[in-house]
């Protein structure tokens, strides 16, 4: 049975639980579970981290720990009892846990590294607290190092700034809010800006010392030098190193590491050195023999210098060497670092090009304790300390030193009877009165312990020896007295023995007669000469003699015989205990000398501080003694020698003294009758402050008054002691005269900065120090009282003196931060003084910084004491006083300019965060009472108003985000849940006041303003915070943003009429509040929107306005991430349940679905996106929306801002031509008008006109890099039209040359034609724009089936391909899943007359082949019925689908929607037909291309033979006679008869064409591919004779043959007759082939590696290199593998019609096996034309193959020109569009047609009526050099092709003009310019295609208006009936030759040449136009 847990509560998994058993709860180690229940060794509870999923776990797999429950029940809440440090480290870790490994994914790998370290670190510590084994001391240090590393991992993970108290996290609900701002401003200044050290430190590590020439052991003295001052400001660091130059003692590391310590600030400067003496101990000449001496001597080595600002850069030296420089002048040593130091090294030699010292150095900072925690590593092993020369900086009390340093200087001796100078050498000994030399009290430095004797170094034959040797005394005090340190100096001999001689010594006592030490600075010792065995032990004999020079007795004749020789020493005293200055020893022995005792005081004053402080209790006990002794003559002396010592512990060398002074007032001081004598001259010289001049000294006085009250207190106090409270009466009111005397002086005015304001200043700045030692005597509210009055003397006037009015406020705050403040009866009487000079200031907008610190002292004081009763009259006081200036103090501050500099910035930040803090604290402190008083306190509603506008506008500034720092979460909560809490109860006053009559739009309009910013605030965003961050929030606030949307819909409601005012304002703002992801919020705010539609409905009848606005904001919120598809959903269910029963319920359902579709498209533009590549979603998605805003919405701007987004994606991917179709879709809103346009996107301010033109010359430039040149043609002569209107003439002529050139570029360059391919999406996981749709989809370069079906997959990874090609069922449609469904679908031109044309090159052909298509197919064969075995043909059928698109291929997007899909059934008959027609074409467009030599390689044309005539695979065509011209067939389908007869004729046409063909592969054939030439012409005549042909010509008339290239060839003089294969005239006649290619023919091609197999068989000719060497263009065309039709079409065909397969094998049966394969592509793909400067020309055919340009005697129809459809449309194609009367759709230009034959009955002409003015130029026109653009070839450039006027075409177009001997030059200059149309005006006009339902979207349209109107989809040239005139022609008088516009061309006349045009320099590229 279950029971609930009454003390297990609280555990952490220690093993994982799958959870496996019923009801089970899932496990892993380390989660924190709530137990609810037991039963049986199970639990059941719910993880912490999902609360919400509860289930049973095993006991055994959770460790119980101790927590407190809060709120038993159903709703309890279990709080772990630990240490709060840990349970912040638990939850911290658990949340750095996941975003650690998301560091790793996003590759941030050092900051993974640091972060793991950390928590090791963190999970170390937690170990050494959890165990419960530390120190107090050790706990806090532990937790110190916690904390910092939380802190540290919180901002490097962009996490929250945690709030801490004494290391544990604080709950901003216990604290006042300016508490918790102090806290969290501590916390991120401790981040931001870490505080300057006072103290530093310099760690030093020796090494080793490299040098060749070692052998001897080496002292090396390391000290620190003041070069500026010239002395060194350290001791010394002393150490040996042995003969290897390593240290002597490497087991001790104290003898070779040191710190120096207490380095002061102004001590890390470039002129502090590192100086290192080397010192050798060995022989006295370094290259004496061994056994020359064996005593051993001190020698200079050399010396090594570094400066300390190497160092400052906090860059640790571990492997520095310093140059050693060997001193060559012995003389010179003392000062060779100064030399050093000066770069006067040259003078020295180094020890060694390789030689140095190797050290390690580093820089530390801090205190000398905090440099032991955190470098705990330096101090391990062991280090020795050394100390600066004399005192730190501070010097703290306790601090015990005793050191007296003598540097031994130099002397000056006598050769002594010596012919050379004497090797001196010194010892120091320190010798007791008693005559005992003192042991181990001479330290050589630190490093080395102290010795009994000191050695000096031997400077060689010097007399005037200079060491300059620096030793230190350690000897205690007790010692001192009676003690001297004797000097003895040795002669060093060189010989053998090498003796020491004694010749002399000196003494001096360490301490005087009068108890003074040895005073600092340099002395001269008297040299006394000795014998060398003298005995020193009875040292009363040489003390009696004198010692110094400056001592030196007259009458004693020992001194006089040691005159000439002197020794000098300089000592310094360091010492806590000694004094070396006389007066302080009077002051304190002043019983012995009364009679001195008032110029002891007078000196008092003059005594250095040191030595005061040393001696504070004694020279204090001394003032009070004299004080005690004769107070009437002494008492103002020793009041002011108090005053002294008082203002010097105000020094901050002194400052750690004053514990000192306060210990001995409570501890030792004892003068009980002081307080008298203190009071008296305390109140004497109060009063003299108004009368004196001088107020230096009555200033000093006031600054002491502090430590003089606490003497007058502990005074007071032992005389109360002592007597039992005598004369109280008396002492108070002495009290109370004296602050009576201090009132009247703070009361006196000042009219500037005088003496009397300084004092004043003086006095307020030390007075509230004297609160807590009044209150030791004083009831509370008696010093309260005294106080208030006090402070309340102050004069009010605030323009007096700055100064003082900010230390008047400085007072006020050390007045509330006072012991007194606390009381709540003290604060009482206190608080109106406060606040009124706080108002006072705050009115004046001065010292606000102050103010903002005494505010938030007042808050945290209150807070604190909040359960009071007296706090919420204080809340009274506080609201009536200040709010108003609050509230205005914080709109002043944050409309200013924020300023410049950092520090600036810092203060203002504070100032600002200080009084928000304390605004918040203010409102959170407010009840329900003070709020209701607050609001009935403003006497007009005026009043009330200002004061809602002010605070709800200072609100808006709260909730700023950059009123606090980003990590600031927790003051922004606290700050949200004031400002909610307050925004209720304003609430109600808005809706009492400010309604019905007395609506107030502003104020109204402020609110709902405040409200949505603040629901929209960042970190009330809970989505987006982690769970356990989640839990929190939720736990203690809420959802506050659910608690304002419900208070915007309650305020909303009671608008009433008006809502109207806010319509459709605040549409938007409250759209924005609903895209937040809360559904609670969304149920709340969206119902506003129906709200708005009802009133917007009553107003106006519709609701547009609500509408328009709705659309607008959401495209930028949705843009912007917000929006989710529960949105949209919940949109549309919400608004439609709304508007069931209202009246205007169809237009509400019409706009909550046009909305909701648009939300569709957003969402899925925003999720495509969000992918960093341009891929085909991304530019689907973009086309949809544009689309949508295009024809749904009609929003120009939005529309006009997806074209180019769109245009830019496409420029990414390099869809150069979708490009310049999308930019299109602007140019067509634009007009060729003067009409300014505003700054747009990326467009300037210019006119519409400017803009049109920027943009076409942006769109023919894409369509050029595109390679869609016909387009650009277009588009070149719109522009050119425009230039010509205004006379731009300069412009126009390059435009005509771009022109030109694009038509060079259509003949000369390669063309690619693309795949396309049909794709299904399938399933309800695509997006809306593609869901359950089928596309087609134009490929890129390249680009086959498998290649485009990866990529497909790729973009969509989730995808299943199917593998068939049927339409797929409804369960298909209704999946949760993606299916893909892609097959190649073939293209259908829906104009063949360019294809059919004969003549017209391929390069032009295969532009119409693949552009505007409208139209796609796709077969499928199968078998109907019983199949021949024998004959599979007799039954095979094909299912032929057909695809219509909504737009055309290529337009703005490479793939389009299909429209409508068609499927028929084609018998086996009509497939035959089908494919013996394709057959029959191909091998003509081979034959063609073989004659002309447009072909290389003869191996196409060779292989389709060979596939025709040798048909290896299934019969040939004597399968279709064996399956179609039997008799049973024929009788059984009576109705096929013509398709029979139309099989034979093909069959026939067939054997013609082949005969043909096989003489011009005779022709062309290698001689190594004769013997399968030879075969194929056997294999031709066995198939003539199946077919029963015997000759051609009964059948010639009947089944006419033409090449597309005129077969036989016309030759190069224009000859009428055609040309046999050899050359000859052989073929008398030719007619045009009547049956059109229907069908794109296909050829089994090679790929390019069988190409280069066969070409080595046959034997490529020279040139066919360049058939490979293709320029593929950057977006159009694929490449050249197989347009194939499908394969099972291709198997149905004989292989003498199909012709033989050259895939291999296994690629042939892969793709016969797959449905989904591409359709056949034309050779030509393969084998490019050849680009030779012989074929650059077209031959005009005259005679029998001539016929006029244009002829006038047709009738309109007959020159009228089929038009293409248009290839693209900005509609989805569902609604259908009317073509206009005024223009008519037209086709891209067309090529001439080619010639036919002579009779001029047969002539055509499209050409119209010229009207006058204008002259075309007929024939072949002057060459002139095209405008280059940026993707012309250089080749280009050397052509000069022929611009000719076309009257068939009436469009301009390059032809290959052959150079004939007459030119037509002078007839062609006045000719009028056929007009630019593609027909005539006077015949019908071509109807648009039907199946169109939208216009198309690249149509062109003629204008016949008077005023052009731009229609959509404009790509052609405008006609308008009347041209403008133009200005007359050069020749205009030479036009004789032409009858009505059109010139009639003789067959047998021949072309004159035409004359070579001159050249002309090149005009600037386009672009630059």
């Amino acid at each position: 049975m279950w029971i609930p847990t009454e003390h297990e509560k609280y555990g952490v998994a220690i093993a994982s639980f799958r959870g496996t058993v019923p009801y089970g709860l899932s496990l892993e180690i380390g989660d924190t579970v709530q137990i609810l229940e037991k039963c049986d060794g199970w639990y059941r509870g719910f993880a912490l981290k999902n609360p919400n999923i509860k289930g049973i776990f095993p006991s055994s797999y959770v460790h119980l720990k101790n927590a407190f429950v809060k709120n038993k029940g159903q709703f309890e809440m279990v709080i772990p009892t630990e240490d709060s440090v840990i349970t912040e480290m638990t939850s911290t870790l658990r949340d750095w846990g996941a975003m650690w490994k998301q560091l790793y994914v996003r590759n941030e790998g050092d900051l993974f590294h640091r972060l793991r370290h950390i928590m090791n670190e963190i999970l170390d510590l937690r170990r050494q607290v959890l165990v419960g084994h530390l120190t107090h001391d050790r706990m806090k240090d532990v937790k110190r190092h916690i904390t910092a590393r939380l802190d540290w991992g919180n901002e490097q993970l962009g996490l929250d700034l945690v709030p801490r108290k004494e290391y544990a996290m604080v709950d901003p609900e216990d604290i006042s809010i300016t508490e918790l701002y102090r806290l969290m401003e501590h916390r991120h200044r401790k981040k931001d800006t870490p505080v300057q050290a006072s103290s530093h430190h310099l760690f030093v590590q020796m090494k080793s010392l490299m040098c060749s020439n070692l052998g001897e052991e080496l002292e090396v003295i390391f000290s620190l030098f003041d070069s500026k001052e010239n002395r060194p400001i350290s001791e010394r660091f002393f150490l040996r190193l042995n003969r290897n130059g390593l240290p002597k003692a490497p087991d001790k590391p104290e003898r070779h590491c040191s710190l120096f310590v207490d380095l002061g600030s102004s001590e890390l400067r470039k002129d502090i050195y590192i100086t290192v003496h080397i010192i050798r101990i060995g022989r006295m000449g370094a290259g004496e023999k061994k056994n020359a001496c064996s005593v051993q001597y001190r020698r200079p080595f050399g010396c090594a210098v570094l400066s300390i600002a190497d160092l400052l850069t906090g860059e640790t030296k571990d492997d520095l060497v310093l140059k050693v420089y060997m001193c060559n002048t012995e003389s010179e040593w003392y000062q060779i670092h100064e030399n050093i130091i000066k770069k006067l090294n040259a003078r020295y030699n180094l020890t060694g090009s390789n030689a140095g010292l190797a050290v390690s150095l580093q820089l530390l900072h801090g205190d000398i304790e905090q440099i032991r925690r955190e470098c705990a590593s330096v101090f391990s092993h062991g280090l020795s300390i050394t100390r600066k020369l004399g005192f730190s900086d501070i010097i703290m009390p306790g601090e015990m030193r005793n050191d007296l340093y003598i540097t031994i200087e130099r002397g000056e001796f006598e050769k002594g009877g010596k012919s050379v100078a004497r090797n001196v050498e010194v010892t120091m000994l320190i010798v007791e009165s008693s005559g005992q030399t003192l042991k181990d009290f001479i330290s050589f430095g630190s490093g080395e312990p102290p010795a009994s004797e000191y050695h000096s170094f031997v400077l060689y034959h010097s007399n005037s020896p200079r060491w300059a040797e620096l030793l230190k005394l350690p000897v205690p005090v007790d010692k001192f007295r009676g003690a001297h340190v004797r000097f003895e100096f040795r002669h060093c001999s060189t010989k053998e023995k090498g003796e020491k001689k004694l010749f002399g010594f000196s003494f001096i006592p360490l301490m005087q007669e009068d108890g003074r030490t040895l005073p600092d600075g340099t002395h001269e010792l008297i040299v006394h000469k000795c014998e060398e065995n003298t005995n020193f032990q009875d040292t009363a004999r040489y003390l009696k003699l004198p010692f110094s020079k400056g001592i030196v007795h007259g009458n004693n004749p020992q001194a006089t015989k040691t005159t000439k020789e002197s020794f000098w020493i300089t000592s310094f005293l360091c010492s806590t205990k000694l004094t070396q200055n006389g007066d302080m020893l009077d002051l304190l022995k002043w019983r012995a000398h009364p009679d001195k005792i008032t110029g002891c005081l007078s000196k008092l004053k003059d005594i250095d501080g040191s030595e005061i402080v040393k001696f504070l209790q004694d020279t204090l006990d001394t003032l009070f003694g004299i004080l005690d002794e004769n107070s009437q003559k002494y008492g103002s002396k020793v009041f002011d020698s108090l005053v002294h010592i008082i203002n010097l512990l105000q020094d901050s060398k002194f400052h750690h003294f004053k514990p000192v002074m306060d210990t001995y007032i409570e501890s030792h001081f004892a003068g009980a009758l002081a307080y008298r004598d203190l009071i008296k001259v305390l109140k004497w010289y109060v009063d003299r402050v108004t009368e004196a001049e001088r107020q230096e000294h009555i200033q000093e006085v006031l600054k002491a008054q502090e430590y003089i009250f606490k003497y007058i207190v502990q005074s007071r106090r032992l005389f109360s002691l002592a007597t039992g409270g005598q004369k109280e009466d008396e002492f108070r009111c002495c009290i109370q005269e004296l602050l009576l005397s201090v009132r009247f002086f703070l009361s006196q005015e000042s009219k500037g900065p005088g003496a009397l304001s300084q004092s004043q200043a003086v006095f307020l700045s030390s007075f509230p120090a004297v609160y807590s030692e009044l209150l030791k005597l004083f009831d509370v509210r008696e010093v309260a009282n005294l106080v208030q009055d006090t402070l309340g003397s102050l004069p009010t006037v605030l323009h007096v003196d700055e100064t003082l009015q900010a230390v008047k406020l400085q007072c006020i705050g050390k007045t509330v931060e006072s012991q007194l403040y606390s009381n709540p009866d003290s604060r009482y009487i206190l608080l109106p003084v406060v606040l009124h000079h706080l108002h006072m200031h705050l009115q004046e907008q001065k010292n606000l910084m102050t103010c903002a610190r005494i505010l938030s002292n007042v808050f945290c004081l209150i807070k604190k004491n909040s359960s009071e009763k007296s706090v919420l009259e204080e809340i009274d006081v506080i609201v009536a006083s200040l709010l108003d200036i609050l509230l205005r103090t914080i709109l002043e501050i944050t409309s200013r300019p924020q300023p410049s500099g950092p520090a600036a910035q810092l203060q203002f930040q504070d100032v600002t965060g200080e009084f928000v803090a304390c605004l918040l604290s203010l409102l959170r402190q407010m009840t329900d009472r003070h709020y209701q008083q607050l609001l009935d306190s403003f006497n007009t509603k005026e009043e009330l108003r200002d004061f809602l506008l002010q605070i709800l506008t200072v609100f808006r500034i709260l909730i700023r985000p950059e009123t606090f720092p980003k990590d600031w979460t927790v003051m922004r909560l606290v700050a949200n849940n004031v400002i909610i809490t307050t925004v209720l109860y304003l609430s109600d006053a808005l809706r009492k006041n400010f309604l019905n009559e007395n609506f107030d739009y502003k104020i109204w309009d402020s609110y709902f303003y405040l409200a949505v910013i603040f629901i929209n605030q960042l970190c009330l965003q809970l989505e987006m915070f982690t769970p356990s961050k989640k839990k929190k929030v939720l736990e203690k606030y809420g959802d506050m943003r659910v608690t304002m949307g419900c208070e915007i819909f309650s305020m909303w409601q009671n608008l009433g009429e008006h809502k109207l005012h806010f319509i459709p304002a605040l549409i938007g703002p409250f759209l924005e509040v609903t895209l937040i992801p809360q559904p609670d919020l969304r149920n709340v705010m969206i119902p506003i929107f129906h709200d708005m539609m009802d009133w917007e409905q009553r107003r106006s009848g519709n609701f547009k306005q609500v509408e328009a606005k709705l659309i607008d904001k959401l495209d930028s919120l949705m843009s912007d991430g917000k929006g989710d598809e529960t949105y949209r959903e919940l949109f549309n269910s919400i608004l439609l349940k709304k508007i069931e029963r209202e009246t205007w319920r169809e237009s509400g359902v019409s706009l909550i679905a046009t909305v909701t579709r648009l939300m569709e498209r957003l969402l899925d533009y925003r999720d495509c996106m969000k992918t960093g590549e341009v891929d085909s979603r991304k530019i689907g998605c973009t086309v949809s929306l544009l689309n949508f805003y295009k024809t749904e919405l009609n929003k120009e701007e939005m529309y006009i801002r997806y074209i180019h987004k769109l245009y830019d994606l496409h420029l990414k991917a390099q869809n150069f031509t979708e490009a310049a179709y999308t930019l299109l879709l602007y140019d067509e809103l634009l007009e060729w008008s003067d009409r300014p346009l505003r700054e747009f996107l990326s467009y300037p301010v210019q006119t519409e006109g400017q803009r049109k033109e920027q943009l076409h010359l942006a769109i023919i430039q894409n369509f050029d890099r595109g390679k869609c040149w016909e387009n650009g043609i277009i588009l070149c002569r719109k522009i050119a039209e425009q230039y010509e209107s205004y006379y731009d003439y300069r412009n126009l002529s390059k435009m005509r040359m771009m022109e030109a050139s694009l038509y060079d570029k259509i003949m000369d360059q390669q063309r690619l034609e693309p795949e396309f391919f049909r794709v299904g999406f399938y399933g309800k996981k695509f997006p809306f724009f593609l869901r359950n749709k089928e596309f087609v989809c134009r490929g890129h370069d390249y680009e086959r089936l498998e290649a485009f079906q990866q990529r497909m997959l790729t973009e969509f990874p989730h995808a299943i391909a199917m593998q068939h090609a049927n339409q797929p069922d409804e369960t298909i449609f209704q999946a949760e899943a993606q299916y893909l469904q892609i097959y190649a679908v073939t293209p259908i031109p829906e104009s063949q007359e360019v294809l059919q044309r004969e003549g017209v090159p391929d390069n032009i052909k295969s532009f119409y082949k693949v552009n505007h298509i409208w139209k796609f197919r796709y077969d499928r064969p199968f078998h109907k019925g019983p199949k021949d075995k024998e004959n599979e043909f007799k039954s095979l059928w094909v299912e032929r689908t057909s695809l219509f698109l909504v737009q055309s291929l290529p337009g703005i997007s490479r793939w389009f929607e299909v429209d409508k899909r068609e499927v028929v059934e084609m018998t086996p008959l009509e497939n035959a037909i089908e494919v013996l027609e394709n057959k029959n074409q191909q091998l003509k467009t081979l034959i063609g291309q073989c004659q002309t030599r447009q072909m290389l390689n003869i191996n196409p044309l060779t292989m389709c033979l060979n596939g025709v005539v040798d048909a290896a695979v299934n019969g040939g065509v004597s399968r279709y006679q064996e399956a179609f011209f039997v008799k049973d067939y024929i009788l059984s389908h009576p109705e096929d008869g013509e398709k029979i007869a139309r099989l034979r004729e093909l069959m026939l046409e067939q054997a013609q064409i082949l005969e043909f063909g096989l003489a011009v592969h005779e022709k062309f054939v290698p001689h190594d591919m004769r013997p399968l030439h030879k075969k194929l012409v056997d294999q031709f005549f066995v198939m003539k004779s199946s077919l029963g042909i015997q000759d051609f010509s009964a059948c010639t008339q009947a089944s006419p043959v033409h090449f597309p290239n005129g077969s036989p060839r016309v030759c190069r003089n224009s000859a009428p007759a055609s040309m046999s294969p050899d050359g000859t005239r052989v073929i008398p006649r030719r007619s045009p082939l009547s049956y059109p290619a229907v069908n794109r023919y296909s050829s089994s091609s090679l790929s390019s590696q069988a190409s280069a197999e066969v070409s080595n068989i046959t034997g490529q000719s020279e040139s066919s290199d360049e058939v490979f060497n293709m320029q593929p263009s950057p977006s159009t065309s694929s490449l050249s593998s197989t347009h194939s039709a499908s394969p099972n079409v291709t198997s149905s065909a004989p292989s003498s019609a199909r012709a033989s397969p050259l895939l291999s094998d296994k690629h042939k049966h892969s793709r016969e096996n797959s449905c989904l394969s591409p359709r056949e592509r034309p050779c030509s793909a393969i084998y490019p034309i050849p680009v030779e400067s012989s074929q650059r020309l077209m031959f005009n055919h005259t005679g029998d193959g001539a016929l006029p340009r244009s002829d006038p005697h047709l009738s309109a129809p007959e020159k009228a020109v089929n038009p293409t459809p248009s290839s693209w449309s900005l509609d989805s194609g569902k609604e259908a569009k009317s073509v206009s009367d005024r223009g008519r759709l037209l086709s891209p230009p067309v090529p001439p047609r080619p010639t036919q034959t002579a009779s001029p009955a047969r002539h055509t002409t499209s050409a119209s009526p010229s009207p006058a003015g204008r002259s075309p130029m007929k024939g072949p026109g002057q060459s002139f050099t095209p405008s280059p653009v940026e993707y012309h070839s250089p080749g280009l450039l050397s052509n000069s092709p022929v611009l000719s006027g076309s009257c068939s075409s009436g469009i301009s177009s390059l032809s290959r003009c052959s150079t004939s001997e007459t030119s037509g030059f002078e007839s062609q200059v006045n000719e009028a310019p056929a007009p630019a149309s593609g027909s005539g005006y006077g015949g019908p006009e071509e109807p648009v295609r039907k199946d169109s339902k939208t216009p198309p979207p690249y149509s062109v349209y003629e204008r016949t208006l008077r005023r052009p109107v731009p229609l959509p989809h404009s790509l052609s040239i405008p006609v308008t009936p009347e041209p403008p005139a133009l200005p007359p022609k050069p020749l205009a008088a030479r036009s004789g030759h032409l009858e009505n516009g059109t010139r009639r061309t003789d067959p047998g006349q021949r072309p004159r040449p035409l004359p070579r045009p001159l050249p002309r320099p090149l005009p600037r590229k386009v672009s630059q136009l």
